[in-house]
């Protein structure tokens, strides 16, 4: 994504505006030079890059969108490496050990650095030249890493990637989120709230799949103290949500987390569904935490006739909806849904235990995390109605098996 410093948006009548390019002649021609300059480095450092893009820019106004399309194909399509035979660490400690046993070593004298490259060469069995330990002392430092490699996208899609990504930076300093999802398929909103969980947002979910759902996430700038990253998971979100078909949006923003000088006591940033805006996210499959990812690839493992699948269907709550972490079918028939509890604070604990307790499901396994404090939460497992297993770590199949074959 696009830092602070690199993100443009206007004002107008209390809404947030953020720039947008459209696939113009001169947009799409300015787009493909920054790609051709990218390829022309590859092979080269990244000091030869920024000073061919620090020449693309010039003098003109526009700086901030040549270095945010220069951004996003240095993040998302380029390989930066440092190209050295002996790790700079190492190298810079030797080079200090010669340098403190025969005084000062003279970097531009190429027979001084040939010498003391063979000596060092000897010393780690390898032949070394007067520019590798010239360029190797700091190769670790970033703008000495090597383009290694680059792949170019077609400009079309890099401005779409710059639009989103524009969009997305608003999210940083929001206060809240209203989203409203309406008349999609049962998918997608699984889809949807998959990346709630992933991103490990603070959501409040009402609604039904016939009406649809609105979701209310909290944004960082209303915690207590500030957070960047969850901003930037905030932030994330907007990808996966253009790739649901109905949806509508209100973001609320303060001023100053914006350093905006305005007379209003709060902004607020407004999209849907019909926004153009296009996703780089991919439909696949995904884990909503590692300890989830980690019982996947165990269950593999196991000896079982359990089969143990991703895709889930939507449980209803009264006025909400969950969404169990994987569904287990054996060949005989029978069928169990699973939901993994691992560490979250008390406060949701306690919504989530709260809405277990709606579940009208009698095939439902929850696995609890011997790391909860569950006398934080005042919940009492015996009272759920549905079936319990404990786990201390990661959750492993072998515990899950033991209960389905009770």
């Amino acid at each position: 994504m696009l830092t602070s410093e690199l993100l443009q948006y206007t004002l107008k009548d209390g809404q947030v505006r953020p720039k947008q390019l459209k696939a113009t002649p001169k947009n799409l021609d300015l787009a493909r030079e920054i790609i051709e300059i990218f390829e022309q480095h590859v092979g080269l450092m990244r000091r030869d890059l920024q000073e061919a893009l620090q020449t693309l820019e010039g003098e003109s106004t526009d700086y901030r969108t040549k270095r945010g399309l220069a951004h996003i194909l240095s993040t998302e399509h380029s390989t930066f490496e440092p190209i050295t035979p002996l790790e700079p660490i190492q190298l810079r400690e030797r080079v200090f050990l010669h340098a403190a046993k025969r005084g000062p070593i003279d970097t531009h004298s190429d027979q001084t650095l040939q010498e003391l490259a063979h000596q060092i060469g000897q010393e780690v069995g390898l032949v070394l030249t007067a520019d590798q330990i010239r360029e190797g002392l700091y190769a670790d430092l970033p703008e000495r890493h090597y383009l290694t490699s680059f792949e170019a996208p077609d400009p079309e899609t890099l401005l779409d990637r710059f639009n989103t990504a524009q969009a997305q930076g608003i999210f940083y300093r929001a206060y809240d989120l209203k989203l409203t999802a309406f008349r999609n398929s049962q998918a997608e909103y699984k889809y949807l709230f998959k990346f709630l969980k992933l991103f490990g947002l603070m959501t409040y979910i009402e609604g039904d799949q016939d009406t649809g759902f609105t979701i209310t996430v909290d944004g960082p700038t209303s915690l207590f103290s500030a957070s960047t990253r969850y901003g930037l998971s905030m932030a994330k979100l907007l990808p996966a949500l253009l790739n649901v078909s109905k949806w509508n949006l209100t973001a609320t923003l303060k001023p100053r987390s914006l350093d905006i000088m305005s007379g209003e006591d709060s902004l607020s940033y407004s999209l849907d569904s019909q926004c153009g805006l296009r996703s780089h996210y991919k439909k696949g499959q995904i884990f909503d935490s590692a300890l989830e990812e980690s019982f996947a690839t165990k269950w593999q493992k196991a000896k079982t006739e359990w089969v143990l699948e991703k895709e889930v269907d939507l449980l209803p709550v009264p006025g909400s909806v969950m969404i169990p972490d994987f569904r287990i079918t054996h060949p005989d028939g029978r069928s169990y849904v699973l939901e993994v509890i691992g560490y979250w604070r008390p406060e949701y604990l306690k919504r989530k235990f709260q809405q277990l307790r709606k579940v009208d499901c009698e095939n439902l396994i929850i696995a609890v995390s011997d790391r909860l404090n569950l006398g934080e939460t005042g919940v009492d497992l015996k009272d759920l109605p549905v079936k319990v297993v404990f786990f201390k770590g990661s959750l492993q199949p072998k515990a899950v098996l033991e209960l389905l074959e009770k």
